[in-house]
């Protein structure tokens, strides 16, 4: 078989820009041969993964961004091929801030994910129903949460600014700052307090996903899906996950 058609043939069974080409397969290593990733997620191939498997996915891809190691996806050709129809493996509910894309710190396709930010990565009604629709709809097996480091909205939810709509919504993130056992100065200025209440509101707002959300904590408790808290360090590219 000619070096171009290994290419196209693993291209076409390529999830998040990894080598994982099935469940019956091994995982190899991304070579210099294969430069560009050309074809979004099928249904074939999301529906063969696990939703372990799909956070692991997740992970390698946050590997390979920081480490300047990532795939060479042709979005072009990603865009094109995904027009008819679209598969998401996750959905990732981040954070408005413009340093936190998640498709590139995930490393990730046009296709492969679905992708909702709103500020302070709050749970609020309308997220929560599109988390809903990502996977009982959609057929999502994963749901990030996904805070980050020195976020504005904590800062602003700290600092209890009253600004139009954003009060409201800042509103929903200051029960995470009561919640958060904290022995320094409990203010917006130190940036450890502010994680600290980032890390507490990524973990309220897991409870309240299971919490208001029958469906999506039915799915979990098949293990349909899974439902995953994380936080990105604006600051060297690392996303932790809660285990």
């Amino acid at each position: 078989m000619s070096s171009h058609s290994s290419r196209d043939a693993l291209d076409r069974r390529t999830f998040l820009g990894a080598a994982l080409v099935g469940a019956f397969l091994p995982r190899v290593s991304l070579t210099a041969s294969i430069d560009r990733l050309t074809q979004p997620l099928s249904k074939d191939d999301r529906d063969r993964m696990s939703p372990g498997q799909i956070l692991d996915e997740l992970k390698a891809g946050n590997e390979r961004f920081r480490s300047g190691q990532m795939a060479g996806i042709d979005y072009r050709q990603q865009q094109l091929a995904s027009a008819a129809g679209q598969y998401p493996a996750a959905v990732i509910l981040g954070c408005v801030d413009s340093r936190g894309p998640a498709e590139i710190i995930f490393d990730v396709g046009i296709g492969d994910i679905f992708n909702a930010r709103v500020a302070g990565n709050v749970v609020s009604d309308d997220l929560l129903g599109s988390l809903e629709f990502a996977c009982a709809a959609a057929g999502a097996k994963a749901i990030v949460l996904l805070g980050h480091t020195a976020c504005g909205a904590i800062k602003s939810a700290i600092d209890n600014v009253a600004l139009g709509h954003l009060s409201g919504l800042l509103a929903q993130i200051r029960p995470a700052i009561a919640a958060t056992t904290f022995s320094g100065e409990r203010s917006s200025r130190n940036p450890v307090f502010v994680d600290a209440v980032a890390r507490t509101n990524v973990r309220l707002g897991i409870e309240e996903i299971r919490r208001r959300s029958s469906l999506l904590a039915d799915l979990e408790h098949k293990k349909t899906i899974t439902i995953a808290g994380a936080m990105y360090d604006l600051a060297t590219g690392i996303v932790q996950f809660d285990d």
